[in-house]
C-alpha cells in the first residue's frame, strides 16, 4: 500500500544524541484532511526525526475513540500544565490517582518513541491499546496526526504560546533532553528558518485556531492560563461538561499553579529527565523539565537582534491571519 507522505532526508546542523538525523515530511493524501474544505490543497511540509518515517502511516492510520482526549501543542507550550489539567477535570478531580500514577501513564505521549532515537519502546502501539477513555497528548502538527481526528471529532485541547518564550524553553529543552551540542545561534536560526523539529512552529498554531469554533476543539493560550488560571478553568469545565464549586476550583487552581507542579514528581517528570540526560550524554547536570514557567522570559535570554528577528518572522507568519499572540 502507497504511503499517504513524500519523506525526504534533509541535512542539518541541528542533529544530536537525542535525533542524529531529519526529514521533511509532505501529506499528499488529503482524505479526510480538515483544512482541505478551506481551501488548503498543500499542507506544509514538516520536519521530523528520521526514525518517524517507519511510523507516519501507523499513526495516520491509528484508530481514534469519541471518548478519547487529545492535548496537542508545539513543544514548551505548557503541554504537562495542560495534561494535569485537563486528566483532573475529566477524572472529577481525582487527586489521589494524580498522586499515585505518573503523569505520562495517565497522559500518554504519542509520538515519542516514534522520535527519540534511543527509546525502544514503540509508543504509538502503546497509546493503541490503553485503557479507555485514553488521554493522548501529541505534538505533531496537524497534516501527521491520525486522519481518524477529524471524522471520529474526540475533544481536542489545542494550546498556542508566544514563539520567543518557547523558543528560549525550547532550547534549554533541546540541550539538556535531547544532548544538543551546537550554538545557541544555530538553534534560534532554525527555529526562524522553521528547520527544528516540529517545524512549522506559527502554522503548527494557526492550523487548529482554524478550527477554534469546532465544538469538540479548545484552542487555549498558555499567557492567560499564566495571567489567570482560575479564569481559565471554568470554560475548560465546560468543554468537557464537568460542574464544581466554586471551593473545588479554587483548590485546583493552587494544584496547577506553577510551584505546586514543579514540586510534584508525578508532573515534573523528573524520571524522564534524568534517564533522557543519561542517554544523551548529560548525566549529572542540573536541569528541571518545568524551568521558569514565566512569560516574558525571552527578554532575558534573547539579544535584541534575536528579538527582532522573531517579531518580523512572527509578523510575517500571522499575516493575513485574525490570530494574534497572546503576549
Amino acid at each position: 500500500m502507497a504511503s499517504a507522505f513524500t519523506i525526504t532526508d534533509i541535512e542539518t546542523d541541528l542533529a544530536c544524541p537525542g535525533a542524529s538525523s531529519f526529514v521533511q515530511i509532505q501529506l499528499n493524501d488529503l482524505t479526510d484532511y480538515p483544512l482541505a474544505s478551506a481551501g488548503v490543497n498543500t499542507p506544509p511540509a514538516a520536519i521530523v526525526p528520521a526514525k518517524f518515517r517507519n511510523y507516519a502511516d501507523q499513526v495516520r492510520d491509528f484508530r481514534v475513540y469519541d471518548d478519547d482526549v487529545w492535548i496537542v501543542t508545539y513543544p514548551k507550550c505548557g503541554t504537562t500544565w495542560t495534561q494535569e489539567m485537563v486528566w483532573l477535570i475529566a477524572h472529577d478531580l481525582d487527586y489521589q490517582t494524580a498522586r499515585d500514577v505518573n503523569l505520562n501513564t495517565r497522559s500518554h505521549f504519542l509520538e515519542i518513541g516514534a522520535i527519540a532515537d534511543k527509546i525502544p519502546v514503540d509508543t504509538v502501539t502503546v497509546a493503541a491499546r490503553m485503557k479507555r477513555p485514553r488521554h493522548i497528548k501529541s505534538h505533531l502538527p496537524m497534516a501527521l496526526l491520525p486522519r481518524q481526528l477529524w471524522t471520529v471529532k474526540p475533544r481536542i485541547v489545542y494550546v498556542a504560546r508566544n514563539p520567543k518564550d518557547v523558543a528560549v524553553s525550547y532550547l534549554h529543552h533541546y540541550r539538556m533532553i535531547m544532548g544538543y551540542r551546537g550554538t545557541k545561534e544555530a538553534f534560534l536560526d532554525g527555529l526562524l528558518e522553521d528547520r527544528i523539529m516540529f517545524c512549522p512552529q506559527i502554522r503548527h498554531a494557526l492550523d487548529f485556531w482554524t478550527l477554534k469554533e469546532e465544538p469538540n476543539v479548545l484552542f487555549l493560550t498558555y499567557e492567560s492560563m499564566k495571567r489567570d488560571l482560575r479564569s481559565v478553568l471554568p470554560k475548560v469545565c465546560t468543554f468537557f461538561g464537568k460542574s464544581f464549586t466554586d471551593e473545588q476550583l479554587d483548590a485546583l487552581a493552587v494544584h496547577l499553579s506553577f510551584d505546586q507542579m514543579k514540586k510534584n514528581p508525578s508532573t515534573n517528570n523528573d524520571q524522564m529527565v534524568r534517564s533522557a540526560m543519561k542517554m544523551n550524554g548529560r548525566e549529572g547536570e542540573q536541569f528541571e523539565f518545568m524551568r521558569k514557567g514565566i512569560v516574558g522570559d525571552f527578554r532575558n535570554e534573547l539579544s535584541e537582534e534575536y528579538i527582532e528577528k522573531f517579531d518580523r518572522f512572527i509578523e510575517q507568519q500571522l499575516a493575513g491571519s485574525d490570530f494574534k499572540y497572546d503576549l
